[in-house]
This record gives structure tokens, C-alpha cells and sequence, in this order.
């Protein structure tokens, strides 16, 4: 039996890749090492971090204590190692790692570093024992949730999208996501966005499984914001789902920040982004007063997990958050 570990489950490792100069980051490359630096002290905590970098000595510098910490050297176009990160999933209780096709979500940037990480940690024997298994398919991590029990989330702006797999229809997704992931329940969003985002919705922005009865989701309570139509719809979706048992889901609202913009360029700011630890349940902010409500509400989500704020200001200005940063790997 095959399975796709929910992010609740216990893990062996976060991934992390770091901004370097020759990133899109480079602008203001400080600025964005130090979000970097506070995530992956806030994982290294309890939890082994792998620290993606282009000179692992200068990195190592940022830190007061490394502990935790494996850096290593591998070359990358972006920091974005949720979409080329590693799938972990489960045959038989035995862990797996899926290594997809990750094109610069639909052949908007380019990608080939990108796409290269995972055969470059295998070649460096990062990790271990467990296999890594090459799938001919365009897939990235944010694109899709699972509740560890067969059930997964997602949209199908993304995953139906004609920039990938040529456009596949739901049938054609599912079948292979079955083949793959041991997906038997597939609940599919088809409405929902957000401004200033280039994934074309992946779920991870807008929509997240808590545990195996229970979903967290953004809501638009401003009917004058962009947004509201669609979130609405989206919340209206979430409504009709059921659990594997029947019933309906629990669902907890996650708020809406006040529109930040870029260069006149509204940003992606989302609370569902957030990072999922063995200890810890990290999460962005925006400077926004709803950072505190966000808190509130996931400290009632997760009451045996430790409850980290990281100021994500600086990520959404190259469209991704916390979650879009990071990576999990199973145990």
C-alpha cells in the first residue's frame, strides 16, 4: 500500500534553500538571508535542517550556533524548494522519495538548477538508504495536500493547467496521482486565488489540511477586495467536502491581511502558508494586525505544538511565503 505522508507526520528533515546572489534576490540579498536564517533556526530547534547553499562557509557565518544544521553546496535558480523539493511517501511503511518534473511552474522562470536538487542530494548521499524515484511528470509540492490516509487537496487552476503535463484533465490527474501518490479521494478546489501569485493557485496558498478531519483556509471578509468573489466560492467547496467517514469537514478561517503591494504590484500574503514541524507550528506575518489573529486561531489548531511567528515580508516580494520555503522530509 502506497501513501503520501500528511505534514503532520513524523520527519527525518526540513529542506531549505537559500538566496544567493545570482537569484532573484540579489537586489537585497541580506534582507532575505536573514528570513531565511530565522526559519531554519526555528526548525533546527528539535529538528535537523538541510540548508541548500552556494558557499556553505559564508552561510554558516549567519549562525550563532549550527547545531542541527547540515549545510551543502548545490547550485539552484531559486529558493522555492517546496515545488522541487523531494514527495515523501510511504510502500508498505517504508519511505520513499518522488523526484517530479519541476519546470518553473509552467515554464514561467527558469528552472533547470531547480530541477536538478534532488538527484544532487542523492548523489551526495544526503539521503541515506532511501530510494529516490525519478516521475516523468510536471508536479510541485505546493500544488497539493494530503491528509496521509489516501485523501488529497488541490485546484485545478494548477494541477489542470495547460502549462503542465500539456493540460490534463481531472480524470487524467487522478489516474496518475493514484499511480504515484496511492491518491483514492480527490477533493478538487476550482475556485480561489490570489493576486500577485505565480503558481496559477497552488493549494498551499489558499487552503490546508490541520489534521485528518479538519482544514484551515484564507477567507475575504471585504466584499469591496479583489478577492472576495472567489474566496467565497472557494469557502462555499470546502462546505460540501466530506471526510473519508462522511462527514463534513471542521473548518477554521485563517484571515485576510490588508492589500500590500510592490512597485503598484499587489503581493501574495496568505496565513495558510504555514510550516508544519515535528515541535512546531511556524507561520508568516505581514505586519498586519491580523498576525496576532492568525496566531490565536492556529495556537487553537495545534494546542501541543510550540506557535513561531516569522515576519514574511520580504519573501512575498518574490511571490512566495514560508510554506513555498520549505520542505519536509519523512522519517
Amino acid at each position: 500500500m502506497r501513501k503520501l505522508a500528511a505534514e503532520w507526520e513524523a520527519q527525518r528533515a526540513v529542506l531549505l534553500s537559500f538566496p544567493h546572489k545570482k537569484s532573484d534576490w540579489s537586489d537585497d540579498l541580506n534582507s532575505a538571508l536573514s528570513v531565511f536564517v530565522r526559519l531554519a533556526q526555528a526548525i533546527a530547534y528539535k529538528e535537523l535542517v538541510y540548508i541548500v547553499c552556494d558557499d556553505k562557509e559564508a552561510i554558516k557565518r549567519l549562525f550563532c550556533s549550527t547545531d542541527n544544521m547540515l549545510f551543502i553546496e548545490v547550485p539552484t535558480n531559486d529558493t522555492w524548494c517546496r515545488d522541487y523539493g523531494p514527495l515523501s511517501v510511504y510502500e508498505d511503511g517504508v519511505l520513499q522519495l518522488l523526484d517530479f518534473t519541476f519546470d518553473g511552474w509552467g515554464g514561467k522562470f527558469e528552472a533547470s538548477l531547480d530541477n536538478s536538487v534532488n538527484s544532487a542530494l542523492a548523489d551526495l548521499g544526503i539521503w541515506g538508504k532511501t530510494p529516490l524515484q525519478k516521475i516523468d511528470m510536471v508536479l510541485e509540492g505546493g500544488s497539493l495536500e494530503s491528509d496521509g490516509k489516501g485523501t488529497i487537496i488541490t485546484t485545478t487552476a494548477c494541477l489542470c493547467n495547460a502549462n503542465r503535463n500539456g493540460g490534463l484533465t481531472k480524470e487524467e490527474v487522478e489516474a496518475r496521482l493514484r499511480q504515484h501518490l496511492g491518491a483514492n479521494r480527490f477533493l478538487w478546489l476550482d475556485y480561489g486565488y490570489l493576486a500577485g501569485d505565480d503558481t496559477d493557485s497552488h493549494i498551499d496558498t489558499l487552503a490546508r489540511f490541520v489534521n485528518e478531519d479538519t482544514i484551515a483556509y484564507v477567507k475575504c471578509d471585504d466584499k469591496n477586495d479583489e478577492h472576495y468573489d472567489a474566496l467565497k466560492a472557494m469557502e462555499s467547496q470546502l462546505k460540501e467536502f466530506t471526510t473519508i467517514e462522511g462527514k463534513p469537514y471542521k473548518l477554521a478561517a485563517l484571515p485576510f491581511t490588508k492589500a500590500i503591494y510592490k512597485d503598484g504590484v499587489r503581493l501574495a500574503a496568505t496565513y495558510a502558508n504555514f510550516l508544519i514541524t515535528n515541535h512546531a507550528l511556524i507561520y508568516p506575518t505581514y505586519n498586519d494586525k491580523a498576525d496576532k489573529v492568525a496566531g490565536d486561531i492556529f495556537k487553537e489548531l495545534f494546542p501541543n505544538k510550540e506557535i513561531i511567528p516569522i515576519n514574511c515580508l520580504r519573501l512575498i516580494e518574490q511571490g512566495g511565503s514560508l510554506h513555498c520555503s520549505t520542505m519536509q522530509i519523512g522519517a
